[in-house]
């Protein structure tokens, strides 16, 4: 399709566009009204409701309540560092998801048992309805939140053990790697997998992002002997965060 077959809708919201990457509209300055952008492009109100809307899907622009439409400022995005499992004594739980030393940071976690599903299942390599231990992260850097995290460990390994509660006991938050080793599951295998989709909105909300936004999701599962010994989710704002692997060569 070529530009001039687009929809005007299209045609609006690429100048708007344009004009905010220009800085022609630059970051908290207010969208123009409707009906300026009705009477500026000569189309109808239905279609400059539209081509705000796209703006507003891409995270250019922001609503505020009883005062308009706004030019939001376009963060600056982050290395999210991966390396890899790390070895015992060397890992935190906000170490484990963010691998740059240079960042500091704390976290928080809380814990419950539940019946594992169907998709849950084949990642644990459990049966549909085993107990798994599900705990849930918010990790902060410089006390802004940066990432979330839903991990499940198999029961069947961990329950009655010292390291069932990973925020709990004796090594109460220390890595996977540290606390398997101390019920002799050795970790040695770690994979993970990179996607993107829509952000859920308590995600969102959590992560200080706009509802709508996209996020990006790590998928990441520990390994002992080829056993999933813990499988988790990890979530960042995709205009926040760019992934970047340092894996070493053996």
């Amino acid at each position: 399709m070529a530009f001039g077959d687009q929809p005007a809708y299209l045609r609006v919201a690429g100048d708007l566009r344009q004009k905010i990457v220009a800085g022609e509209l630059p970051p908290h300055t207010r969208l123009p009204s409707q009906a300026r952008i009705r009477e500026q492009y000569g189309v109808s109100d239905t279609v400059a409701l539209e081509a705000r809307k796209v703006l507003m899907a891409e995270g250019l622009v922001e609503g505020r309540s009883g005062s308009g439409t706004y030019v939001r400022e376009q963060p600056s995005p982050r290395a999210l560092a991966r390396t890899g499992y790390r070895t015992a004594g060397e890992c935190s739980p906000f170490r484990q998801e963010q691998a740059d030393i240079r960042v500091k940071g704390a976290w928080e976690a809380d814990s419950e048992q539940i019946d594992v599903d169907a998709a849950l299942a084949r990642r644990l390599r459990v049966a549909v309805g085993d107990r798994a231990m599900r705990t849930r992260y918010l990790f902060r850097a410089a006390g802004e939140p940066v990432m979330l995290s839903t991990s499940w460990e198999p029961l069947a390994l961990t329950g009655r053990t010292p390291v069932m509660l990973p925020e709990e006991g004796p090594l109460a938050g220390r890595g996977v790697v540290e606390r398997m080793a101390a019920i002799d599951l050795v970790v040695d295998n770690v994979a993970e997998e990179v996607g993107a989709r829509p952000g859920l909105a308590e995600e969102v909300l959590a992560l200080g992002g706009v509802p709508g936004h996209y996020v990006v999701v790590i998928t990441r599962t520990y390994f002992a002997g080829g056993c999933p010994v813990e499988t988790a989710d990890v979530v960042v704002l995709a205009e926040r965060y760019r992934v970047a692997y340092h894996l070493p060569v053996k």
